[in-house]
């Protein structure tokens, strides 16, 4: 597709430049970070301040506001240097904390602008939901200026979460593969999850990304492509994510510590039997190359390790939570003997000792199912499409 083909999209926050009134009156926070920026790469903060929106304060996620901090971080900063505006870090704070935070801050409106990338584990829409909540609690408008889900809209993946397997990778029924943008999501949770842990729901506003359709990919609208965080450097690896990010939850290397994070796996154990029994599944849109690597950091930093790297053929039927839960059953089948679960949480605030792949996968059944040697891809099934699981009154795009 050329670029002049490529439908225009207008983004949330692009449209909040133009209209600073959209957002309500009123002193305003950003929920926000290095991806929060306009269609020509202006920071979005410092934008609007130009723009005359009463902007007095930014609320930072995981990983920070210039997004430095690697999983489980955010950084120490206090006050942003460009815009003199002070920083508020959100991660691993949430409750009567967090409603202190955003009391102390005086705004009168949240607004929340962060690229999200489709999967239920991935941290930001639950510091959306967080914050939304505490907006409840606390009387403060809650305004998301939407992006497009880089997934796409159209696709749903794995099971709903298990209320019992709450954490900070998953605090809703919301399934692995979610098929929403944060607008959405925010609408869906605002009725049905924010209400049982504020009392009511959050005063919440949507502005939309005008030219959007649920058929477009991160490619697709663009709109230029800012990693979300360390380990997410391009659209294809936010496609692979859903999948192979359940690979956190097992002794195997997920490729952090190398330049191609989720998109290759391994471990020392591997060895040439791995990708060939892959490639006999015939899985849809994927092919498995052998390979070997060295992460310089995380799992098995400075330690030869053989495993694959996936190569998706055809995008329209990759399906990437099918696709690592046949690579975790292939795993178990092959090295009984070393293939395991880890244990630790990775920082996930709530978790205990439980194993970390239950957090990410919703409940124990994945786990269950795989030690048992059945077969795990039934669980994969998506509980309805985006606009049945989550009810096609929160759908803002066609």
């Amino acid at each position: 597709m050329s670029a002049d083909d490529r439908v225009a999209v207008t983004t949330g926050i692009a449209r909040l430049h133009a209209s600073p009134g959209l957002a309500g009156p009123g002193r305003l926070g950003l929920v926000t970070n290095h991806t929060g920026v306009l269609p020509d790469l202006r920071p979005a903060a410092p934008a609007l301040l130009e723009a005359g929106a009463r902007l007095i304060a930014l609320f930072g996620p995981e990983h920070g506001l210039h997004g430095t901090g690697q999983a489980g971080e955010s950084e120490a900063a206090q006050t942003d240097p460009t815009t003199g505006l002070p920083v508020h870090d959100t991660y691993r704070c949430s409750g009567e904390r967090l409603d202190k935070l955003l009391v102390d801050s005086g705004v009168d409106a949240l607004v929340y602008d962060l690229q999200d990338i489709g999967a239920r584990f991935y941290t930001y829409v639950w510091t959306m939901f967080d914050l939304m909540a505490s907006a409840a609690r606390t009387g403060v408008r809650f305004v998301v200026a939407d992006r497009p889900n880089p997934l796409g809209g159209l696709v749903s993946e794995g099971p709903l979460l298990d209320p019992a397997w709450a954490s900070f990778v998953g605090r809703a029924t919301v399934p692995v593969r979610h098929g929403l943008t944060c607008g959405e999501l925010a609408r869906h949770l605002n009725a049905s999850a924010v209400p049982q842990v504020a009392g009511s729901a959050a005063d919440l506003a949507v502005i939309e990304a005008v030219g959007w359709r649920r058929a477009m990919d991160a490619e697709a609208t663009g709109l230029p492509w800012v990693a979300p965080s360390p380990n997410i450097p391009t659209p294809a690896t936010a496609m692979f994510y859903p999948g192979t990010c359940l690979f956190e939850g097992t002794n195997l290397s997920e490729g952090r510590g190398t330049t191609q994070p989720f998109e290759i796996v391994g471990a020392p154990y591997i060895d040439a039997r791995f990708a060939p029994s892959l490639a006999e599944l015939a899985l849809p849109g994927v092919h498995f190359r052998d390979l070997r690597y060295v992460p310089t950091f995380h799992k098995h930093a400075g330690r030869p390790l053989r495993g694959v790297q996936l190569h998706v053929i055809d995008r329209k039927v990759f399906a990437p939570v099918r696709t690592a839960v046949a690579m975790l059953a292939t795993l178990r089948r092959l090295y009984p003997d070393d293939f395991d679960w880890r244990t630790s949480d990775g920082g996930v605030e709530g978790t205990g000792h439980r194993h970390f792949i239950d957090l990410l996968w919703g409940s124990d059944r994945l786990r269950r199912a795989v030690d048992a040697g059945g077969d795990p891809l039934p669980l994969c099934d998506p509980p309805a499409p985006p606009g049945r699981w989550a009810g096609d009154d929160v759908l803002l795009y066609s």
